[in-house]
């Protein structure tokens, strides 16, 4: 699994004529079962998103199309981890160390 920090670089009003393209580029990810849970951050300085992927490559694959980074609006840290321990809804991601 993989949590991706997403921080804005560029100010709020070009992010926010980004969002609708980030939304539709956030569903589009949802719908394929990469992403399990995305949100802002408090305060807004960028956004937060659990995803899941075969390997760091996927994943790098799938932020590089981020309407954000495409435009140079924000940057990604992208930290894997091993989901050793779940909620009974995400069980099926649980995975061994």
């Amino acid at each position: 699994m993989f949590v991706l920090s997403i921080t804005y670089t560029a100010p709020l009003d070009q992010i926010d004529a980004l969002l609708p393209s980030h939304v539709a580029w956030l569903d589009a990810h949802y719908a394929d079962g990469t992403f399990l849970a995305s949100g802002r951050k408090v305060p807004r300085t960028g956004g937060i998103i659990i995803a899941t992927a075969d390997n760091r490559t996927a994943i790098e694959a799938v932020v590089a199309q981020d309407p954000f980074f495409r435009n140079q609006a924000a940057t990604y840290e992208i930290t894997e981890f091993v989901a050793t321990k779940t909620s009974p809804a995400l069980e099926s991601h649980r995975q061994q160390p």
